[in-house]
């Protein structure tokens, strides 16, 4: 079942509200997908997703795995000629998918989500490795990607240390907000 025109255009602009983002200003250059580490698991890269929603594909758009699979590292943002934050239109879409209901299509991805919420609390930042890790750990499944790991680490996509920022307690002080 296709979305009316009305809903489509009422969904970019709640995205739009909601994250601040114009994600209109996408050149579709796939900047952000040549840096994302995760893209291998993605239905789409970021910015189809964009395009699902100006053409319509709302439905598309909110049931497909990259707004799950998406971690909001910022390496794609980091790329973006037009400097659209990507994580928050990705965060976007997640919240309007769960308020709508959507089966969320990939299994346990709220508790990676978690995961990645544990490392900004105790980093002030994502420290990919230890999210993977924990993850794995908690669904027993160390091995099923290990390839992809390496993979990882010999391009850099992995730092072995966690880095730190220096006002952890900012960082406190935005969790407890919540």
């Amino acid at each position: 079942m296709k979305m009316k025109r009305e809903e489509q255009q009422t969904l970019s602009e709640e995205i739009k509200e909601n994250s601040g983002i114009n994600f209109n200003a996408c050149l579709h250059c796939q900047s952000c997908a040549n840096g994302c580490p995760f893209l291998e698991g993605m239905d789409f890269p970021p910015n189809a997703v964009f395009r699902l929603i100006q053409l319509g594909m709302d439905e598309e758009a909110l049931n497909c795995s990259t707004i799950w699979i998406c971690v909001g590292c910022n390496t794609c943002s980091s790329a973006c000629p037009m400097a659209i934050d990507i994580p928050s239109v990705m965060d976007g879409l997640r919240q309007k998918a769960l308020k709508t209901g959507i089966k969320i299509p990939e299994p346990d991805i709220l508790s990676f989500h978690e995961e990645v919420l544990n490392t900004v609390k105790k980093y002030g930042r994502t420290h990919k490795l230890e999210i993977m890790m924990r993850y794995k750990l908690r669904r027993m499944d160390l091995l099923s990607d290990m390839g992809m790991g390496l993979k990882m680490l010999k391009k850099r996509k992995l730092d072995l240390m966690p880095s730190k920022i220096q006002d952890i307690k900012a960082i406190d002080k935005i969790f407890k907000d919540k």
